[in-house]
This record gives C-alpha cells, structure tokens and sequence, in this order.
C-alpha cells in the first residue's frame, strides 16, 4: 500500500455546530473535567495516605483512577477548548497522537478492570488463599501487564492508520481522532484494515467482558452459601465494579464491534466512555463503599485540624 498523505491537518467537526449549544458544552464539559481531576486525585490520596485501604483492590482502584486522569486529558481538553472556536484543527501528527493515547489509556484501563474483577472472584471464592493469591509481587505485575497490553494494543491500531494514505477530504464527524473515522477518510479501501481493528479493539472489548461476566456470574452463585451480612458486604463492593463495567463495555462494544461505518450517535456514546465514566467512577467506588468514605473523612479530618498537607 503505498503512502501519499497529502493530509497536513483535520477539521474535527465536534460535538455540535450550533454556537449557543456550545458556549453552554463549553461550561459543562469544563465542569465535568474539573469534577474527573480532583475526583479520581482524590481517591489516590486517600488511598496513598490511608493505613486501612492496603488490600489489593485499592492498589488497583488507585492505578485506575490515575488511567482515568489520564484517559479523560487526552480528549477532554482539546474537546473544552474547541468549543470557543469556530475552526476547530489539529495537526496530523496530533491526531495520530491523540488516537494512540485514547487507544493506550482505554486498553489499559479494560485490562485493569479486568484484573480487579479476577481479584474479587480470588477474594470471595477462595478467602483463605486471598493473601497468597493477590500478594504484593503478583499485582503488581498484573498492573505492568496492563499497561504494556494497552501499549502493544495501541500501537497496532496506531501503525495501521500510520500506513494508510490521506488525500483529503479532511473532515472528521467526531471531537477527537479515532480509527474509524479516520478509515473513512482514507483515499483506500479500508476493509482489511476495519477487520484488523475489529478483531483488535471489539475482541478485546468482547472477550473482557465476557470474562468479566462469568466471573460475577461465579461470585454471585457462590455468595448463596455466605450469612446475609457477609452477602451483603461482597454485594456492595462487587455493586461498583459492575456498574463501572457496564457504563464503560457498554459504549466500548457498541462502537468497536462493527466494521468501519460511523453513526451519529458515536459521539454521544464516545463521550461516555472518554468523559462520563472517568467522572463517576469516584462517585461511585466512594458512595458505595464505607471503608473509603471513612478514609476520606479521617483524611479530611486530620489536615483541617492538624494543618498537614496533602502528599501525593
């Protein structure tokens, strides 16, 4: 396939044409992304600086609030931004940065949920093994293994758009550069390339949450022999990973599991997955869960009365 790119830069069309609608984004996504930082900071302080929260779930809660940091930066500020100009460009060369970074920080973050689901199953089913099992030297490699999946995972997705050739038009139907828009665009025909992506993202997506699935489904058969209490207990931490998992497989599934066409709805669920679930993931790994609402309170408690500062 040979590469002329006569492309120097793409016109990202957004969200919305219309001007009122976004001045009024402008406010609310700049709210949403403040409310993503200090949220997911929060929850890594509370877990850094808090002697209770050392088991391995709040080991991987705190890499997947620092992903979700992560994650969200990479489209929100340049989406917040956009909305007060017309014109809205990014460089090539931007763009292909952007895909890899939407492409690393989301892969990465499928394969930690992955993982804590699999340290859920370990800490219900087999209690006694728990310690053994998830010991420091484990997850912490199981974190490793996550990232470096989600950097071979982007790098793939980044070298196929790398090698396609872009004649114009320039025009990208979405507020930041992912594959299947930028396949359309390509002066080729892209089926193998959509096929190689679906196998790469959808399988991926696909395949996490199946095995996500069958993990609760597992956990929720083995819970019939728990007491009540103790039902209720492992009911309400598995109750956030689940709505964690579904707010963001969900959306993943529906746009990566088809070949190249894009719909108008994709920027509506693409904000899901990129802005939406980055913010209530500490709403909801907080709300639901005592031991860190009681870390965060004794967090709060000791720095107002003792004038400490927060360390990260």
């Amino acid at each position: 396939m040979e590469n002329t790119n006569n492309v120097s830069e793409f016109i990202l069309l957004g969200l919305s044409q219309d001007q009122e609608l976004q001045q009024v984004c402008f406010v609310l996504f700049l709210l949403f992304y403040v409310v993503i930082i200090l949220g997911n900071l929060l929850i890594i302080v509370t877990i850094k600086r808090s002697e209770r929260l050392n088991s391995p779930m709040y080991f991987f809660l705190r890499y997947l609030s620092f992903v979700d940091i992560c994650y969200s930066s990479v489209t929100a500020p340049k989406l917040i931004a956009d909305f007060l100009v017309e014109r809205k460009t990014i460089s090539f060369v931007g763009c292909i940065a952007q895909l890899f970074g939407v492409h690393f920080f989301g892969c990465t973050e499928i394969f930690l949920l992955t993982v804590m689901a699999y340290d859920r199953y370990i800490a219900i089913c087999k209690p006694l093994h728990y310690t053994t099992i998830m010991n420091n030297h484990v997850c912490s490699w199981m974190v490793v293994a996550s990232w470096v999946g989600g950097f071979v995972h982007s790098m793939v997705q980044t070298l196929l758009t790398t090698q396609l050739p872009f004649c114009g038009p320039n025009e990208i139907d979405h507020y930041f550069c992912d594959v299947h828009p930028l396949l359309k665009l390509a002066c080729t025909d892209t089926y193998i390339v959509s096929l190689i992506v679906v196998a790469n993202s959808g399988m991926i997506s696909l395949s996490c949450f199946v095995v996500l699935v069958i993990s609760y489904v597992v956990i929720l058969v083995s819970l019939k022999t728990r007491s009540s209490k103790g039902r209720l207990k492992a009911l309400s931490t598995c109750a956030s990973h689940i709505t964690v998992v579904i707010l963001f497989f969900g959306p993943c599934i529906f746009i990566y599991m088809r070949p190249s066409t894009t719909f108008s709805e994709d920027k509506m669920v693409a904000v899901f997955y990129t802005i939406i679930t980055p913010m209530l993931n500490p709403l909801i790994y907080t709300l639901r869960n005592e031991e860190v609402k009681n870390a965060m309170k004794k967090l709060w408690s000791r720095e107002v009365t003792g004038g400490g500062k927060l360390k990260m």
